[in-house]
């Protein structure tokens, strides 16, 4: 497997905004990253640069140290050796599942015998050795969207490219199919670029996570990192559950960070940042209980199984906190903030209330984020 690189690749389509804006990225050898964002944000572009089905406006691409596209040069799809995963599985109803695996090495000219074995080794690694004859039809969900990575994998491509590949799956299945995909990943050491919107697949799957927004990488980390140590307002937004809320620096430091002001309290918090300008707040950082310093009402309380979800509207911003027993709305509870995250947000994001679009249901400051 090879190393995928892009450098300041840009693509646009009209007069408008870019599509892609100058994003820089390396996918090492053997590395499982995702590309994570909402609707529009670029990350499917990105794929298709990649795969060759657009052309780049600028930039470069290598696979391997061989540069795939730039300003002179331009390899061909079916010359890249990059294997597609697709959405819809794309399979060919006539042809059995061991003929729509073979495809691939029928029409690069590889000998029948060699061709069987291939095929049987990839039938075998995704648990299709007993569906060889069967036809599409006669497939569960699940089972097509292995045939089309047993197909992908056949050829040995030097990486692979997987768009929204669990999308039409229902939610049963779709959990079964995530372990599928790492175990797939951890016995084939397979490069692999998998586009999703659904932020449980990212994190679930990942070894790191690009999150996107308005065809720029906002940040690219392991997904405990972005999780706990988002870097602006939209990544503490769009990845896990929690608020984000306005901070005032106090000048103080501590070991781990600084003082910062939030809900009119001072709390110590986690920050690489001397002047933070937001906290991440996330469950794990909020301790339920009567000697918190901070009252809060309850707005809301969902049954997780061993746990309870509440809302709570502390000084007019809502929170997320776990608790073990159930509270009822207009309950009124005490609580801390305990070792929030605090940044500085480099780019202001604007939500819908403020004319821009929505983040996955987060404003800049104060509003619950939901998983």
């Amino acid at each position: 497997m090879a190393e995928l690189s892009v450098t300041d690749l840009t693509k646009r389509f009209d007069a408008g905004p870019a599509a892609l804006d100058a994003v820089s990225a390396t996918v090492q050898a053997g590395e499982f990253v995702a590309l994570l964002g909402p609707s529009g944000c670029g990350k499917t572009t990105l794929l298709r640069l990649i795969a060759g089905f657009e052309r780049p406006s600028a930039g470069r691409i290598t696979l391997g140290g061989d540069v795939m596209a730039d300003a002179t040069r331009f390899v061909a799809p079916e010359d890249r050796g990059i294997g597609i995963v697709f959405q819809s599985y794309a399979l060919w109803p006539h042809m059995s599942v061991a003929g729509n695996v073979a495809y691939p090495l029928e029409v690069r000219g590889v000998p029948r015998a060699a061709r069987a074995a291939r095929v049987a080794e990839a039938l075998a690694l995704t648990g299709l050795t007993e569906l060889a004859g069967r036809m599409p039809a006669q497939l569960s969900g699940g089972q097509r969207q292995r045939v089309a990575l047993a197909r992908c994998l056949v050829f040995e491509p030097r990486a692979m490219l997987l768009d929204e590949p669990l999308a039409n799956l229902d939610l049963s299945l779709r959990a079964a199919m995530q372990d599928v995909f790492a175990q797939f990943h951890r016995r084939t050491g397979a490069t692999m670029l998998y586009v999703t919107h659904d932020q449980a697949e990212a994190l679930a799957l990942a070894d790191r996570v690009a999150v996107m927004e308005r065809g720029r990488i906002r940040q690219f980390a392991a997904p405990e990192l972005l999780y706990r140590e988002p870097a602006d307002c939209f990544v503490a937004g769009f990845v896990g559950e929690g608020a984000v809320v306005s901070a005032r620096p106090t000048g103080a430091a501590t070991p781990e960070g600084c003082i910062v002001e939030v809900l009119g309290q001072r709390i110590a918090a986690r920050a690489r940042s001397r002047s933070p300008s937001h906290v991440s707040i996330r469950p794990e950082d909020i301790r339920l209980g009567d000697d918190g310093p901070l009252r809060g009402q309850v707005t809301g309380a969902t049954y997780l199984g061993g746990r309870f979800r509440l809302t709570l509207d502390v000084a007019g911003e809502t929170l997320v906190a776990f608790a073990a027993q159930r509270a009822h709305p207009g309950e009124a509870v005490g609580l801390s903030i305990e070792a929030p995250w605090a940044f500085e947000d480099p780019q202001p994001v604007l939500g819908p209330d403020f004319g821009g679009p929505d983040i996955g249901g987060a404003h800049r400051t104060g509003r619950a984020l939901r998983a």
